[in-house]
């Protein structure tokens, strides 16, 4: 029986898209990134490897991109050795979120959750003991209020005597801080770090801003600990997390 025009032409429409897809084309649209990227103005008054102009974080294949563009050299300033913990200095490419501590191996709804890149030259907090004093690597902390210090943040302190839920690789400091093995990657205007969903699938409907700043260890080893000292940019301007996390690439 042979077809009528109109549906063989329907028919040999239906069976080259069928074909298209399977093969793919040149010509097929690329997907759209979902996700909402912090741009920023430069400012020449901000030293260039902390001078933030693009801060994002995307999904793709299994994997939270953590990404933090600058005017230049990132990666290239180090904080001075004291030669000793108290007082020391502490360098940092910031990614504050909306995720709930709990997200994140600790208890919950205890302050602002942040993924943190840093470098301190006087002191290792890698778990177990390691050495990580003389390379950047990657933090989750969780960062509180404090008027006492001179960014006006600290990371949350654990009060001696208690014994709250912490991650497997909390280095056992007595700060909400965590030491996974997400290690950073560097170009020459780029910080990235790339996480498995599967540790922080919470990411995916999280918002975020991107920070760079100075900390610095408490001179008498008490609380606050560890001070947000210095902030030398905030991508939004105002710590408002205005970034969207979607996928893209």
């Amino acid at each position: 029986m042979k077809l009528k025009k109109p549906f063989a032409a329907l028919t040999l429409t239906l069976m080259t898209s069928v074909l298209l897809s399977a093969c793919g084309s040149d010509s097929d649209p690329q997907p759209v990134s979902t996700a909402k990227a912090i741009t920023a103005v430069a400012n020449p008054q901000v030293e260039a490897a902390f001078d933030i102009v693009r801060t994002e974080i995307v999904t793709d294949k299994g994997t939270a991109i953590f990404r933090t563009q600058v005017r230049g050299g990132a990666g290239t300033s180090k904080p001075k050795s004291v030669g000793k913990f108290e007082g020391s200095g502490v360098y940092s490419y910031v990614w504050p979120t909306s995720l709930n501590s709990a997200d994140v191996g600790f208890e919950k709804d205890q302050g602002i959750v942040a993924l943190a890149v840093t470098f301190h030259p006087d002191f290792d907090d890698a778990p177990k003991g390691a050495r990580n004093r003389d390379v950047w690597h990657s933090h989750w902390v969780v960062l509180v209020e404090d008027k006492s210090c001179g960014g006006g943040l600290k990371v949350k302190d654990i009060p001696a005597g208690t014994k709250p839920k912490l991650p497997e690789t909390w280095p056992e400091v007595p700060i909400l801080i965590d030491s996974p093995d997400y290690p950073p990657a560097f170009t020459s205007d780029t910080v990235e770090v790339r996480i498995p969903l599967s540790k922080i699938s919470a990411i995916s409907t999280a918002s975020f801003d991107g920070v760079t700043s100075g900390l610095r260890v408490n001179e008498s080893i008490h609380a606050p600990l560890l001070c947000v000292a210095n902030v030398f940019k905030v991508a939004s301007g105002n710590l408002s997390l205005p970034g969207k996390v979607g996928t893209g690439r």
